[in-house]
């Protein structure tokens, strides 16, 4: 994988073999962050990265200028590589290392996007979760965003708070707002 722009652009960040992920591709990232500078100013915006994986996404943020984000995983090698990266790169990545839904069910913290990349295998009803936490708790910011990154074969348009989706050959993200 590699980050896309900003300070950190055309770096190369290998992921140990043995983490159980599935990094956003590249073309679906740099897609999804063309979004997402039409809505936001990377350096005054907040971000939570469910299901954090690698941390792909929270770089991404990173780089381009991000100072508050949240990486949450529930595998201990995801959240250490996480850790690793982000030093070694100086940046400002707060790592929790928690199942993502019982952190929606406690946390406070809110954001202005909040990115949830879970396993594609996820049923209706662990997908269906996700937006059903962060609303219920009121976890986005005002004029925030929830993304779910999902098989381009689930379809999350009848959740409540959905807005639109893309699709980027098997990826496809979801996009929700507040009402």
């Amino acid at each position: 994988m590699r980050i896309i722009s900003g300070i950190h652009k055309s770096r190369k960040i290998v992921a140990p073999k043995n983490l159980p992920v599935r990094p956003t591709t590249d073309m679906a990232k740099e897609s999804l962050f063309n979004i997402l500078n039409n809505h936001f100013y990377f350096d005054e915006i907040s971000v939570l990265d469910l299901f954090a994986g690698t941390g792909n996404i929270s770089y991404e943020f990173a780089s381009r200028g991000t100072e508050q984000i949240t990486s949450v995983d529930q595998d201990f090698g995801c959240i250490k590589f996480i850790n690793q990266t982000a030093e070694k790169f100086d940046m400002p990545i707060n790592t929790i290392k928690s199942d993502v839904f019982k952190y929606l069910e406690k946390t406070t913290q809110k954001a202005n996007v909040i990115f949830a990349d879970p396993p594609y295998a996820f049923s209706e009803e662990l997908f269906t979760r996700i937006p059903e936490l962060v609303f219920q708790n009121n976890l986005l910011l005002e004029d925030g965003l929830l993304i779910i990154e999902h098989s381009k074969h689930t379809d999350l348009s009848n959740l409540k708070h959905f807005g639109y989706s893309k699709s980027y050959g098997g990826n496809k993200f979801s996009f929700f707002e507040a009402d």
